[in-house]
């Protein structure tokens, strides 16, 4: 088998069209059918066809437009907007805009966005992926664009992403709760499918194993997405014949929807969730979290970005970021002291 690089002319081939079509979709220029473009990525991916990145540099400083796009999954919560406002401040200072989409957790929002930023030429992407499949984005790497994932990794695409330790955060806040005695600890995790909900429900699992602690799978609550469903959820669960004297909640907004539940049931029931958010210290008692630090994820993956546009081409890295417990109050209650 041959070692020769695949060339534009292969690739040209593969799809079935012209030389100049290739050059067009590549370069990311307008009226080309969709149906094309599609034709001439998936040839790209297929065969592992990379420009000369020399001359794509030279490209890229004739046409581009000092620009980098960040596709988030939700633009109201607090975690991705000190994300966003990290980017920002680390590539203001190279005089790069920033545009900023919300996929709301739909893949075809998030494709959009993707291709709506590409078109404008955008130097480089940060996106926190919730698609399926994300080897669509190999074209736009092969054309020039710099691909940062933060959160959790695209799926059937290599590429830079950063991380947080999220079994390891949640396997310390679930600890965090056995250590003051408590042995029936309920899950609440937000889409079971999703990296972030699998890694601190894994974090969950192997705590209670650590400690002896069998797991209740009526305590175990998934693709609970939202604060009002997590209200809900546990009310349920404190309303069980033999209710959770903890909980673990997955995320901020989770969170928040059980400390409503818990309030409405007038229940003292010990609480640790992962995300911090605004006021958790000032709540009585103060909310005990896991807390990542969305500065330093914005910050590092603007400050990767910025080094693969300069032209560091070594293999992908996935950097993980640390977590922290902050202990408040919440999680400290003991068992003996939880309502019933």
């Amino acid at each position: 088998m041959s070692d020769r690089r695949p060339t534009i002319r292969d690739v040209a081939l593969e799809a079935g069209v012209s030389l100049k079509t290739v050059s067009r979709v590549l370069n990311r220029e307008p009226a080309v059918a969709p149906e094309t473009v599609e034709r001439v990525r998936h040839a790209v991916t297929r065969l592992g066809y990379r420009r000369n990145e020399a001359a794509a540099s030279i490209r890229r400083r004739r046409q581009t437009t000092l620009s980098v796009g960040v596709v988030i999954e939700d633009v109201a919560n607090p975690f991705y907007a000190a994300v966003i406002d990290a980017v920002e401040n680390v590539v203001r200072r190279r005089h790069y805009l920033l545009l900023v989409g919300s996929s709301a957790g739909a893949p075809a929002r998030e494709t959009e966005l993707i291709q709506a930023f590409c078109g404008r030429r955008v130097e480089g992407l940060i996106v926190v992926p919730t698609g399926a499949d994300h080897s669509f984005l190999a074209a736009e790497i092969a054309a020039g664009t710099a691909v940062v994932f933060i959160d959790r990794p695209g799926l059937n695409l290599e590429t830079d992403v950063v991380v947080v330790a999220n079994a390891k955060g949640a396997r310390r806040g679930v600890a965090h709760l056995v250590e003051h005695g408590h042995r029936r600890v309920a899950f609440i995790g937000d889409d079971a499918g999703k990296f972030t909900t699998a890694q601190r429900c894994r974090g969950y699992h192997d705590a209670l194993a650590d400690a002896g602690v069998a797991v209740d799978h009526e305590l175990v609550r998934l693709d609970v997405r939202t604060a009002a469903a997590a209200e809900i959820v546990t009310a349920e669960l404190l309303g069980l014949a033999d209710p959770p004297t903890a909980l673990f909640t997955a995320n901020n907004r989770l969170t928040i929807g059980a400390l409503r539940a818990a309030r409405d049931a007038d229940a003292h029931v010990a609480l640790v969730g992962f995300d911090d958010f605004e006021l958790a210290d000032l709540l009585q008692p103060p909310v005990t979290v896991v807390a990542q630090d969305a500065a330093a994820i914005g910050r590092t993956a603007a400050e990767l970005l910025l080094r693969r546009i300069d032209g560091d081409h070594r293999p992908a890295q996935e950097i993980t970021l640390g977590t922290s417990l902050v202990v408040r109050g919440s999680g400290e209650i003991s068992p003996s002291n939880v309502h019933r």
